[in-house]
């Protein structure tokens, strides 16, 4: 067997990282070689897992640690919007996000030819929301992994990616997608004046990326998809039924208090660990209850005292390892953290506050799989009722349990690595 190089380049963010990651390990398991393509202040995310990296500047060139703290005011700075419903975040998170995203498009093509040239990969996979004219363009079968949401592959039939509708609101769609293609049509005509800077087509308003002609990857399982007026060709598009990475092994450590009681697990992510007040209020609700709760506080910890006997803190968990073990879990609905309570067979209650975590609360919800919450405006009596839903409504657990069988009989990681290997066969 000739080894390949399969090179990958997520979006700077955890979710989109560590999914590539997943797959990236299956591909060496294959005998092949997996090297990032990263945004300078995630090199080490990806060497610590013991790959190749090469920084890519998707921005103004800084240190690493003042790019991450670019990105921790920036969601922070945001807080007071994450009140806002979905359709009210377009013209403020929304659109500084998508301002951000073309710049990155243009700041990485000044990089991308040279590394490329440099790296010489038989395929690239790009997980991502715009296109990079390099990727297409450099003459290999290149890949367009999906780790957001599903109905990032738009439908007319669908609800609208970030908008977090019900499928059956039909209105809310069109008034939603009008106003998102009113925001970004400046930032649109700029991206589309770069596209054809670099050869490329104009895209039609309110598109930033095209379905790969080669192959496209979606996490999203069967049981979660949605129900579209035109079903995806898996010629082209296949879906991964999770993708979930190996981690480290991880030992629930004694409680001082309720150390027998049902175990929920919280997290809102790296970035949203930064909502420190709503985090606290979670914690002192559950430190009355008869729970025990592990909480992601993220690099927040100093922030916290007096930490209820039934709770413990922690910057950081290895999530896969963790949640297998839990009985529940309260999260954003980031796409990794809801593929993997699927995979697990755990029910989780979603609190979103931005990007496609909208449209995965509304999911989770709409498949039976457990609860969409309001982020703030709910009361104890109904959070509590929701926790003790998800322990034992026995349609839940049924459903959970079906779908977990499912998404691991199809082993995720290693079907996409086989796919993307079979992009190379008579190459």
């Amino acid at each position: 067997m000739t080894q390949k190089t399969f090179a990958f380049f997520p979006e700077a963010a955890f979710g989109p990282a560590l999914n590539s990651v997943g797959i990236a390990q299956a591909v060496e398991r294959m005998g092949h070689k997996a090297v990032f393509l990263s945004d300078p202040g995630f090199v080490d995310v990806y060497k610590g897992y013991g790959f190749e990296a090469h920084p890519v500047n998707l921005s103004e060139p800084m240190p690493a640690e003042q790019m991450a703290k670019f990105w921790e005011d920036f969601i922070n700075g945001h807080i007071p919007n994450f009140r806002k419903a979905p359709i009210d975040q377009i013209d403020n998170y929304v659109k500084e996000c998508w301002e951000a995203i073309v710049d990155s498009a243009k700041w990485a093509q000044k990089d991308l030819p040279g590394i490329l040239a440099e790296v010489k990969p038989d395929v690239i996979s790009v997980d991502n929301v715009i296109l990079f004219p390099a990727i297409k363009q450099h003459g290999v079968p290149w890949v367009r992994i999906i780790s957001c949401s599903e109905n990032e592959i738009e439908d007319d039939a669908i609800p609208p990616h970030l908008s977090g509708m019900s499928e059956k609101d039909t209105e809310g769609h069109k008034a939603f997608r009008a106003k998102f293609n009113a925001m970004v049509k400046p930032l649109h005509d700029d991206f589309n004046a770069f596209l054809a800077e670099n050869g490329e087509d104009p895209y039609p308003l309110g598109q930033f990326f095209e379905a790969s002609p080669y192959l496209n990857l979606l996490l999203y399982p069967e049981q979660a998809k949605y129900n579209r007026s035109v079903p995806l060709d898996p010629a082209q598009f296949q879906y991964l039924e999770g993708c979930v990475r190996q981690d480290e092994p991880y030992e629930v450590p004694t409680f001082k208090k309720n150390n027998d009681g049902p175990l929920l697990y919280v997290s809102f992510g790296s970035l949203g660990a930064g909502d420190t007040d709503l985090l606290k209020r979670l914690i002192t609700l559950i430190g009355t209850t008869r729970y025990r709760a592990l909480v992601n506080v993220g690099d927040y910890e100093a922030e916290y005292s007096d930490i209820p006997d039934n709770v413990i803190i922690g910057s950081w968990f290895p999530q896969p390892s963790v949640i297998p073990q839990v009985d529940a879990v309260i999260h954003h609905g980031g796409n990794n953290s809801f593929t993997e309570c699927l995979y697990f067979g755990k029910p989780a209650i979603i609190m979103s506050y931005v990007w496609d975590g909208h449209d995965n609360a509304m999911r989770v919800q709409e498949t039976g799989h457990g609860f969409r919450s309001e982020r703030y405006d709910w009361t104890d009596a109904e959070l509590i009722e929701k926790i003790e839903a998800c322990l034992t409504d026995p349609d839940i657990a049924a459903r959970l349990k079906a779908t977990s069988e499912h998404m691991q009989s199809q082993n995720g990681q290693e079907k996409a690595a086989r796919l993307l290997v079979g992009l190379t066969e008579g190459a």
